[in-house]
């Protein structure tokens, strides 16, 4: 963008106001917009210049723009965020009065997702103050759900200009920020609501992909391992091929989810997208090698913890369990196992457990159906069954 000066930029504002352009006016009210880098922009009380060129409601809008541009220059983010804050409230009535027209849907999610970016900084400058962990966030939260509210009840309209062709882009907004402050809980109605809408398969490819790769993620947390994979498998095969980051990121959820359900991931496709920390725990895994696997389990959790995913990366373990104790069955070529010679495998490898602890892990391996059989406490053995002891991992 080549240097424009203000008066210029009000005289855009103030033409895309009167011919209902709300993508123009997404990108000249947005804190990502090329004008917010030069300085003639960084006005404290621009309220007089702004009145002689805008009317309302739009000149309010501006001048909190302008002022939090401002306050983002000095690195005031806890002013810059109540300004964006007010910014979006001013918004939402706005939103309210525009009876059966959605033009402005661009700048509403310009200006929400620029609220919940401005709130991520407040955050960070938030010590010393006597706000609590997450506080902004929250409030941030709240300010996008009011208009998240008006846009899904807006059911009267004609479905070409119904503010409810908004509804996925704040409900992304807001899955961002609830898994930020981990409130995951109020993700469901925003679930219930766009599985319901019959806009559902009409938003954007890029929303969808958004929209699916949160609810896969939250499946994940709710041990819903299927439909885990059914999202995340959605969002990594509709990326762009070019958005190598996103995929990235998209995998470290799905590959421990694919490996949950049996599916276990080519190394070339771990190193094409640079999450190697999952190639040399799937050898542990598939070989049954549990010393190995506390090894990596150590070597990468700060990757694990930082991505969310630790716990879901020990319950990997069940599968190097039940690998394991399918090695001992083989070598022993019996369907009566005795209970020592389970414990024994994992001391070798290790684990500190007695007779009880494996007793009580083959126990768990029985209930989840990885090993069909029962255990004969009076004998101490392991009776499998003669017929597919150890299902395949796909179908358990």
């Amino acid at each position: 963008m080549t240097f424009m000066n203000l008066s210029n930029y009000l005289q855009i504002l103030d033409r895309s106001w009167r011919t209902h352009n709300g993508q123009t006016l997404s990108q000249f009210l947005s804190l990502r917009h090329d004008h917010t880098r030069f300085k003639n922009y960084y006005i404290e009380s621009p309220e007089n210049i702004v009145e002689k060129f805008l009317q309302a409601p739009l000149d309010e809008i501006v001048i909190l723009h302008l002022k939090c541009l401002y306050h983002l220059s000095i690195e005031d983010f806890l002013t810059a965020y109540q300004l964006q804050n007010a910014l979006v409230q001013v918004f939402t009535k706005l939103l309210q009065i525009q009876k059966e027209e959605n033009w402005c849907l661009p700048l509403m999610y310009t200006v929400c997702s620029d609220l919940r970016l401005v709130a991520q900084q407040a955050e960070k400058q938030r010590v010393g103050t006597t706000q609590k962990p997450g506080e902004y966030l929250e409030k941030a939260a709240e300010a996008l759900m009011a208009c998240f509210r008006i846009c899904a009840a807006d059911n009267r309209t004609d479905d070409r200009d119904t503010k409810r062709r908004g509804m996925m882009g704040l409900v992304n907004q807001l899955f961002k920020v609830y898994f930020r402050i981990n409130k995951l809980h109020l993700c469901k109605p925003l679930i219930r609501a766009i599985e319901s809408s019959p806009f559902k398969e009409s938003f954007c490819l890029s929303q969808q992909i958004a929209y699916r790769y949160f609810v896969g993620r939250k499946a994940m947390f709710d041990s819903d391992y299927k439909a885990a994979d059914k999202y995340l498998s959605y969002a990594f095969e509709n990326c762009h091929k070019q958005c190598r980051k996103n995929k990235r990121l998209i995998l470290i959820y799905l590959v421990p989810v694919k490996m949950l359900l049996g599916y276990f991931p080519n190394r070339k496709v771990l190193e094409k997208y640079d999450v190697l920390e999952f190639s040399e725990l799937v050898e542990a895994v598939c070989q049954g090698n549990l010393k190995r696997f506390d090894e990596i389990m150590e070597k990468h959790e700060s990757f694990f913890i930082d991505s969310g995913i630790y716990l879901i990366i020990d319950k990997l373990k069940i599968i190097a369990y039940r690998n394991l104790f399918k090695k001992v069955y083989m070598i022993l070529n019996t369907h009566q196992i005795p209970v020592e010679s389970l414990q024994t495998a994992l001391q070798f490898l290790d684990q500190d457990v007695d007779l009880d602890e494996t007793q009580c892990i083959v126990a768990n391996l029985i209930n989840e159906g990885r090993i069909k059989g029962y255990i004969s406490h009076q004998h101490r053995k392991v009776v499998v069954s003669k017929q597919n002891p150890f299902p395949p991992l796909t179908t358990t």
